[in-house]
């Protein structure tokens, strides 16, 4: 039973078998359990390939397998959601036969737009998305744990949709996997989900600071005026401020506020 990681028409015919499709996968969860600061994701990277070079001809004893292996567990930075792309894509080389003076190349231009598509889409865009949909949730009166439920369900959702599609397009697409890399999606999503996320924030944090002041208290304008505050800065220096990091502290301030009122 072969998976429908196949070549296009015109290209080599190697398949990947699902049992081996799936053992790459759920090897990518791992991906930084070896992170180190003189290798970053190599030693994963190989980690998560192994069980594909196992198709090799002769498998584990043939000499390419160990030469692989060295060669990927090296050197290695992408974000680790994308990371998915990177390990389908140098296993679809290596099973092709290609040069391994020609993978170094490819390997080593590869690293720098996985970690920065990552980076915009991910930290900036998705996950305060996903913690600003949370917070509206709270702000609407939803209990802490159908809170924690939206932002861990959508956050989730993300990542694990992006792992299997980096896979499957890395494999598909091989040396030609820029083409992936040019979608639409990626290439316009970073803007659109960022959109979305200073739109919902302008619902979401009046919505969770009502809640956190409650009724008692008469702090409309203030609530609003902070707001507007927050917009304009956003606005101005949004593009120099990590979203994580945003995120983090738009929710430590409520935590906060909830503690002590």
């Amino acid at each position: 039973m072969t998976s429908s990681l196949t070549s296009p028409p015109g290209e080599s015919r190697v398949s990947l078998p699902a049992t081996t499709w799936l053992r790459v996968f759920f090897r990518l969860f791992a991906v930084q359990g070896s992170w180190n600061y003189e290798t970053l994701l190599g030693n994963g990277i190989a980690f998560c390939m192994e069980p594909a070079l196992r198709l090799l001809p002769s498998g584990r004893d043939n000499p390419r397998y160990a030469e692989a292996l060295a060669r990927h567990a090296r050197y290695f930075n992408a974000h680790p959601y994308f990371a998915g792309v990177a390990v389908g894509a140098l296993a679809r080389a290596e099973l092709d036969g290609v040069s391994p003076a020609l993978i170094e190349r490819f390997r080593t231009a590869l690293g720098g737009p996985l970690g920065s598509v990552g980076d915009r889409l991910v930290w900036a865009s998705w996950l305060p998305l996903c913690s600003l949909l949370a917070l509206a949730a709270f702000g609407y009166g939803a209990r802490p744990s159908l809170v924690i439920a939206i932002f861990l369900g959508t956050y989730n959702a993300g990542h694990l949709f992006l792992r299997a599609w980096g896979l499957r397009a890395g494999f598909s697409k091989g040396l030609r996997v820029a083409s992936a890399l040019g979608n639409p999606i990626l290439r316009k999503g970073p803007q659109v989900v960022g959109s979305a996320a200073a739109l919902l924030a302008g619902i979401a944090i009046p919505l969770a600071a009502s809640r956190v002041i409650g009724n008692g208290r008469f702090l409309a304008a203030e609530i609003i005026l902070v707001a507007m505050l927050g917009g304009v800065v956003f606005a101005r220096f949004g593009g120099r401020v990590e979203g994580w990091r945003l995120s983090l502290v738009i929710l430590g301030l409520f935590v906060f506020f909830s503690v002590i009122r």
